[in-house]
């Protein structure tokens, strides 16, 4: 079962299972739209398809833009799609596989029905995230390692606001279950507000007529994530759908403009994975 809900600060209507959730209809024209997901929750994936076919079969047209295709594959979609125009596979194999296996890992069993809704309906698809070398390297020496001072500012990277960037190391430190060294955060946030930037200058270039992002719930969050790169118009246009698990942490208000609420998959404690990893 999912819940459609405020979580009492959000505001919004409330809805259950797979029926049709009450902000679907802001799905439409030139909204930019970003549907958050826990990477792994099988049943988010789910629910989120659903909304996409509905917003599809009721006329909507966006770009989708997916964090798991790497920038730099733009064009191994666009060949896939020449070669064969409405083969999910063949896009995938070209465009997020590696000598045959998923590039950073994704699961393109959820991730696949997105790419071939995409080639069902003609609608642009997005490689929207940096790409994780990319991303090592800012962390290691910087924005300069990746952009030149001209792609820095057009980002907005030249202009990081502080607080954000706190707001940043103290969700990655959460997320990490406070295993990581103090030290290292800023650099790793720097990482994330530089992922945040480039989704968001991708959304910006194909927001015409529409556009909507899969990402983790982190990036679709209004007050910390992709949107806050935006300039005031185009910020009137996003809305924020936050896929949650049960007993997650309520986000703050300013965050999301809907949260629907699923059980948690199934999974081994992370923490003591990730506790494990940091002391070996």
């Amino acid at each position: 079962m999912a819940l459609a809900t405020p979580l009492a600060a959000l505001g919004g209507a409330v809805g259950t299972g797979s029926a049709p959730f009450p902000w679907e209809d802001r799905l439409r024209g030139d909204a930019i739209v970003l549907l958050g997901e826990v990477h792994d929750n099988p049943v988010q994936h789910g629910l989120r398809l659903e909304v996409l076919r509905r917003a599809f079969e009721a006329g909507w047209r966006p770009a989708i833009a997916m964090e798991q295709l790497d920038r730099e594959h733009q064009v191994d979609i666009e060949r896939a799609r020449m070669e064969r125009p409405l083969d999910a596979d063949y896009l995938i194999e070209k465009a997020a596989t590696d000598h045959g296996k998923p590039i950073n890992g994704w699961n393109w069993e959820y991730y696949r029905p997105y790419v071939a809704l995409a080639l069902q309906y003609g609608v642009p698809l997005l490689s929207a995230n940096l790409s994780r070398s990319d991303a090592q390297k800012i962390v290691e020496r910087g924005y300069s390692a990746v952009f030149d001072d001209s792609m820095e500012h057009l980002l907005g990277l030249d202009r990081e606001p502080p607080s954000l960037l706190v707001a940043q190391e103290n969700e990655i430190d959460a997320g990490h279950c406070h295993a990581l060294p103090k030290e290292q955060l800023p650099a790793i946030a720097r990482a994330q507000l530089a992922r945040d930037a480039v989704m968001a200058a991708v959304l910006r270039e194909h927001a015409a007529q529409g556009v909507v992002l899969l990402a983790g719930d982190g990036h679709a969050r209004r007050d910390i994530g992709v949107p806050t790169w935006f300039d005031p118009t185009t910020l009137a246009r996003v809305f924020a759908v936050a896929f949650l698990e049960r007993g997650d942490p309520a986000p703050p208000a300013s965050a999301f403009d809907a949260v629907v609420i699923t059980d948690a998959a199934p999974r081994s404690d992370q923490c003591a994975t990730l506790r494990r990893r940091e002391k070996s």
